[in-house]
């Protein structure tokens, strides 16, 4: 195991600005996302102020960054205002409103504006079938379907996201994105069913120095750590 080898991209996933601006010096973070859960969670309090300043920053690596209204208009206005910031950014849409609606028309008006778009909160195949077929082929876009999610069902994600691959392969300008990875391994299940970009957390990406370690040391690591804990506890039997 090895991820220099690996061919799909790893995007950053967060909105805590010290961790963002980490990530993007890396060589082997290709591009980040962020959204308005992870915002909230990060304590940012103005959506506006904190994306044009990390903008300031990440400039030459595409981000995504999400619309946050139910009201298609609303998401309209919002994905225009977004996309004005930055070349480099990909305004992410949800498939449906709260409300079921899906998001199809205004996916198609924003990408034949020639907006970058991320389009995301997908879970099936065919949801990827009708997202693709909205597209403008002549503008870059990403479809996240959210791998993790399935996989939290009791569903294995690989054959979805081995056929949402399928479904994007004759337009080269559209990226799957497995989103919402549970482990360091679906990294590479990522890789191998083909997706373009897998959106990693942090504390994953914390993890990838563990990549190919020995499982006897790791063994030896784990033991250790008990060992540790109980002599700190002050354990007695």
């Amino acid at each position: 195991m090895s991820i220099e080898h690996l061919k799909v991209k790893i995007f950053a996933d967060g909105a805590d600005r010290a961790g963002m601006l980490e990530m993007y010096g890396k060589p082997s973070i290709k591009g980040l996302t962020t959204n308005p859960t992870l915002m909230r969670k990060a304590g940012i309090s103005n959506y506006e102020v904190f994306a044009r300043d990390i903008l300031q920053v990440i400039t030459d690596k595409p981000i995504s960054l999400e619309v946050f209204s139910d009201d298609f208009n609303e998401m309209e206005r919002q994905a225009q205002k977004i996309a004005s910031w930055g070349d480099n950014v990909y305004v992410k849409i949800p498939v449906t409103n709260t409300e079921r609606d899906v998001s199809y028309p205004l996916i198609k008006r924003l990408s034949d504006r020639g907006i970058k778009l991320n389009v995301t909160a997908l879970m099936t195949s065919e949801q990827v079938k009708d997202v693709v077929a909205h597209l403008n082929p002549e503008v870059p876009a990403c479809v996240s379907v959210f791998a993790g999610r399935v996989a939290d069902t009791g569903r294995d994600p690989r054959p979805i996201m081995a056929e949402s691959v399928k479904i994007a392969a004759p337009y080269p300008l559209f990226e799957l994105i497995w989103a919402s990875p549970r482990e360091l391994l679906n990294i590479f299940d990522a890789d191998a069913v083909g997706c373009h970009i897998i959106t990693v957390t942090n504390d994953i990406l914390k993890k990838l120095s563990l990549i190919g370690y020995d499982l006897d040391e790791y063994s030896l690591d784990t033991v250790k750590m008990f060992r540790d804990d109980a002599v700190q506890a002050g354990y007695q039997l």
